[in-house]
């Protein structure tokens, strides 16, 4: 990975701020000393796709010089329980004060990837793709975005600033749908043409935002019924996103209606981290030399 790219220096902020929490580390400092080596392994305890093994090396490089970190795997692959993922060797002070945060950062970006590559399954033989959401938090949000397309996932906006999101807060202080709309086309005048999506609540609210040329319509909350209804209305003429309690079994159902996206908040504010350990190899033992490349499993990307 390049050091200016963009993932790498959220990744180095990010294990920065980590550190200044943590250290020193205190009883590693005491039971090893600065030149005794250790050789570790990250372990799956769980089935899932791992996400995050670039950005290992970044992190206890933030702590010094000469951890060795090796994939046995690769981002978007999934791992069955106990299966080796990656193999350390260096410094036992910097593997060992390291060993949290770098786990703490892979554990959560392999929750992201395997949430996101269950709601992919669900909607799976249908035209739907699955959206995150900007539910992350401060800080995560390019690392959490690249956790949901190692899943399978697609990237919705990143920000505030990348598209104009017209939801229900705007609607009710402008006074309605409508007028909401026509100030965002008023204060767009000259500017750069960004892309209008509209949050419709009903289908009164659908065809508002048909009547002008918005990009995309966001289905909130609607049930079933209501959410083919939608679909019927707008015949394809513009692409349909629903959102709202999105569970794996409410992705299917949703799917199926034709809708062309499905964002799912869950996938970066709550997806349960995959469960990883790294162990410590006893004295005398090493991890077994490193292959020059790791060969593909069919990753999610």
């Amino acid at each position: 990975m390049k050091k200016n790219d963009p993932l790498a220096a959220a990744t180095r902020d990010l294990a920065r701020r980590a550190f200044a929490e943590d250290l020193p580390d205190v009883t590693t400092d005491a039971v090893f000393g600065p030149k005794e080596m250790v050789s570790a392994r990250i372990i799956a305890k769980a089935e899932g796709i791992i996400c995050g093994l670039p950005f290992l090396p970044i992190v206890f490089a933030e702590l010094g010089r000469g951890v060795r970190v090796r994939p046995r795997v690769e981002d978007g692959d999934r791992v069955r329980k106990g299966q080796i993922v990656a193999e350390i060797d260096g410094p036992a002070r910097l593997v060992l004060a390291g060993e949290r945060t770098a786990l703490n950062l892979l554990q959560h970006l392999s929750g992201v990837s395997t949430a996101t590559s269950r709601a992919v399954a669900a909607a799976r033989g249908t035209r739907c793709r699955i959206l995150d959401t900007r539910k992350t938090l401060p800080g995560f949000r390019l690392l959490d975005k690249y956790a949901v397309r190692t899943g399978g996932g697609v990237n919705h906006r990143m920000g505030l600033f990348d598209a104009v999101l017209i939801k229900d807060n705007h609607v009710d202080r402008a006074g309605g749908l409508r007028e909401a709309i026509d100030r965002v086309f008023a204060h767009r005048k000259g500017k750069k043409k960004l892309p209008i999506i509209v949050e419709a609540r009903t289908l009164s609210d659908v065809d508002e935002a048909l009547a002008r040329p918005v990009t995309q319509i966001l289905l909130d909350n609607m049930d079933l019924a209501t959410t083919k209804r939608a679909v019927s209305r707008v015949a394809g003429r513009i692409p349909l996103e629903a959102s709202g309690g999105m569970t794996t079994d409410r992705i299917g159902k949703v799917a199926a209606t034709g809708v062309n996206f499905i964002s799912v908040g869950s996938l970066t504010h709550s997806a349960p981290a995959l469960d990883l350990s790294l162990d410590v190899l006893p004295v005398g033992r090493r991890v077994r030399s490193f292959p020059a490349t790791v060969r593909r499993r069919g990753a999610h990307r």
